[in-house]
């Protein structure tokens, strides 16, 4: 499968004076994987479109503007450049479902924290016991069971359908902790946010892209196990670095960089940096281990933790351009003033 492989301008490391926030993520991130993109992008798109139109998840403007700003199939294909175009299809319609499903349970969860449970129930019964759905979310997310027990060995489809209730589950966490007045502990707020970060559902569908399903012991690897949570956390985290913004107007709880905010009572910009620095250690971290394992695994195990990295990268090159994170473009990096931050130690 062929990629287009495009250079996206990055701020200078070296102590730039940063006009706005986004500027400030780019001058001190690090960033070792190369932008790629698919070159079935915009046929995945139109794809995503049609299906979320079949299931009715669009039919409100409100839905189908948050859906123009989030482009779902930009980040599949960012996250999942090599796939071939079936599996990118299904990748892209279940970041649209989560989307979707995310914003909705938010929603509800903030306004009518009571509500939120038959929205989380049916996708329970869906997900571990096959039950029938019952609203449209319900019929997209069997449809989606579907498609991945149609593409994946039995095997991989029961890891993508315990990965995915493990997100629900999370966003009935993310509820509590919203209607809960008190400061979040910083523990707290990363555990609830690898719940609800909803990356490693993807994580089955890059190992359909491979070969072969990896052998349990290859799989199950303390190595593999580590490299997972390192790139599912990188990669949730760096979207939250240019949420922040969004994220602070809504009075949102569940971001790295507000985190470190409210732990701290840092300014903004000083929390997003504090986040950075963490983010910084998780992908060297990610690759002084995919160096160290590398020569042991099966081509399917490098091809699935090059799938893990895809997402790191692919995370970053859509936070940075998508029009959902465009506040982070538009705020300066101190309250009505720009600031010069030298680079930051790591």
């Amino acid at each position: 499968m062929t990629t287009a492989h495009e250079e996206v301008a990055i701020a200078p490391q070296d102590g730039i004076p940063a006009s706005h926030l986004k500027e400030l993520i780019d001058a001190h991130l690090y960033m070792p994987f190369p932008f790629l993109s698919h070159r079935h992008a915009s046929e995945a798109a139109a794809g995503v479109d049609a299906w979320l139109r079949t299931w009715g998840l669009t039919d409100s403007a409100e839905m189908a503007a948050m859906i123009s700003r989030t482009r779902p199939a930009e980040l599949a294909s960012y996250n999942s450049p090599t796939m071939d175009s079936g599996l990118l299809q299904i990748v892209a319609n279940q970041i649209a479902y989560q989307f979707v499903f995310d914003d909705r349970a938010e929603e509800v969860g903030r306004r009518w924290p009571g509500r939120l449970l038959p929205m989380l129930c049916e996708s329970i019964g869906i997900l571990r016991d096959g039950r029938p759905p019952t609203t449209s979310l319900g019929a997209a997310l069997a449809d989606l069971c579907t498609q991945v027990q149609e593409r994946c060995t039995p095997a991989q489809a029961e890891r993508w359908a315990w990965k995915s209730r493990e997100y629900v589950h999370g966003l009935l966490y993310e509820s509590v902790a919203q209607s809960d007045s008190r400061p979040l502990p910083m523990r707290m707020c990363c555990s609830i946010r690898a719940l609800i970060a909803g990356v490693e559902p993807f994580y089955p569908l890059c190992e359909a892209a491979q070969s072969h399903e990896l052998a349990p012991q290859e799989l199950h690897h303390p190595a593999m196990r580590r490299l997972e949570r390192l790139s599912a956390d990188a990669a949730v985290w760096i979207p939250d670095l240019f949420s922040a913004v969004k994220e602070q107007r809504a009075g949102g709880m569940i971001n790295l960089a507000l985190a470190y905010q409210r732990a701290g009572g840092t300014s903004l910009p000083e929390a997003v940096l504090s986040a950075v620095r963490r983010i910084n250690r998780a992908i060297g971290e990610f690759e002084k281990l995919y160096e160290e394992v590398e020569p042991e695994l099966s081509p399917a195990g490098v091809g699935y933790v090059e799938g893990m990295a895809g997402w790191i990268r692919g995370c970053y090159y859509w936070s940075r351009s998508v029009p959902r994170y465009a506040d982070a473009a538009a705020a300066p990096p101190s309250d009505g003033e720009a600031a010069n931050y030298g680079a930051m130690p790591e």
